[in-house]
């Protein structure tokens, strides 16, 4: 017999709901058990009959609809809560994320990634609330110091916590010369050479009390030893059984690695869903960014395992994207925009990005990427078009 989920469904659009409702009949483990055009009506109802998932639409009304779904977070936390909206742009989705949204879904709605969406929920659900099952490991990588990669690792495994809400490890790979605690202002009391040192008995409770807890949120750092000699007992075989006892208990990893072509680093980036290969859009940086695209082409990863992102973007370059993109075949996947204030600010200061000013726009672009490499948001698109000007000819430094 089939465990059917109790469903509560929240749309002020009529026409809407009835399309949402024929979808959610193909799904034989939902039991809808209220279909609301209210919202806050929907508040009182929902902490009355306790339903497992809640759908609600944010179109209208929007502020009360995040408040409203806020405060159900807070007290029917077991309930999962999707989102519907007409609304999409990155601001609606995080604020979305943020409220206690477990996926984000766009309209008009695409009937496919609906279904899927609330199947995605349904198995969590049926796991007994274990969602971390499908844990998603991205690297952040430059065989090229000084490009930025741990500031974008530490920035960006903030937001996915923050976006989330779901628990995501931040490892300092870069076993020699890390940085991470630095960037973050943190003193933990253990590390990875601690940790590896116990992977015999490491369990969900030890990994929670051994990675250090950064403030009050979902993200938990995995700092590098502190001495040299630590670092060199440790072996690639070590990390990989590493990577797969933290994919029990997280469902992000973000790992900062060092700059060389190692043993260790390879494993990492092997046990990688997503490599971010990080880059400058100058000579020497794209030079550098082409010899790791060779090198990962020989070490077999697939062609969309890699995404290039250019770090310290200005608009206006003089070596322009599409040239990057001829000269590396390969499409830039993201850019995070050159704001030198900022920045050294949060790094001399541990201050990661966004709380030194939210609103500056390299803290919206970290927001932005989180958004792009969550798992549950649907049908977003970011990516932003570049206009061609004539000028310097960056292909011929190629030829």
């Amino acid at each position: 017999m089939i465990n059917q989920v109790p469903t509560v469904l929240v749309d002020l659009d009529a026409q809407s709901k009835e399309v949402e409702k024929l979808y959610l009949n193909e799904i034989p483990e939902i039991q809808l058990i209220g279909d609301l055009s209210d919202t806050v009506q929907a508040y009182s109802y929902i902490l009355e009959n306790r339903p497992a998932l809640l759908i609600i639409d944010i179109s209208q009304k929007t502020e009360l609809a995040l408040d409203i779904i806020s405060k159900i977070s807070a007290n029917h936390k077991t309930c999962k809560i999707v989102v519907t909206s007409s609304e999409y742009s990155t601001d609606t989705v995080i604020k979305a994320m943020r409220a206690g949204a477990r996926e984000f879904i766009a309209k008009p709605l695409i009937k496919d990634e609906f279904i899927n969406s609330i199947n995605k929920i349904i198995v969590q659900l049926s796991s007994g609330g274990n969602e971390n099952k499908k844990c998603r490991v991205i690297t952040a990588f430059s065989n090229k110091g000084g490009i930025g990669k741990t500031s974008i690792a530490a920035n960006l495994a903030l937001e996915l916590a923050n976006m989330t809400k779901e628990k995501v490890a931040l490892i300092d790979l870069n076993l020699q010369l890390g940085d991470i605690t630095t960037f973050l202002d943190i003193n933990p009391s253990f590390d990875i050479s601690y940790v590896i040192q116990n992977l015999e008995r490491i369990d969900e409770t030890f990994l929670l009390s051994t990675l250090e807890k950064f403030k009050d949120t979902s993200l938990y750092v995995l700092a590098d030893p502190p001495y040299l000699e630590q670092a060199e007992d440790i072996t690639a075989e070590q990390i990989s059984t590493l990577f797969d006892v933290l994919k029990s208990t997280f469902s992000y990893i973000v790992v900062d690695t060092s700059a060389n072509f190692d043993g260790k680093t390879i494993t990492a980036l092997d046990k990688s869903d997503l490599i971010l290969l990080i880059s400058n859009v100058n000579l020497p940086a794209i030079r550098n960014c082409q010899r790791c695209l060779d090198l990962f082409e020989r070490l077999g990863y697939e062609a969309e395992k890699t995404k290039i992102v250019l770090n310290r973007y200005m608009e206006n370059e003089e070596i322009k994207v599409e040239d990057v993109e001829e000269v590396l075949n390969k499409k830039i996947y993201w850019k995070i925009p050159n704001n030198y204030f900022t920045i050294m600010s949060a790094i001399n200061k541990g201050i990661p990005v966004c709380e030194i000013n939210p609103e500056s726009n390299i803290s919206q672009s970290y927001r932005e990427l989180a958004a792009l490499l969550s798992d549950n948001i649907y049908k977003q698109d970011y990516s932003k078009k570049e206009t061609r000007k004539s000028g310097f000819n960056f292909m011929k430094m190629f030829k």
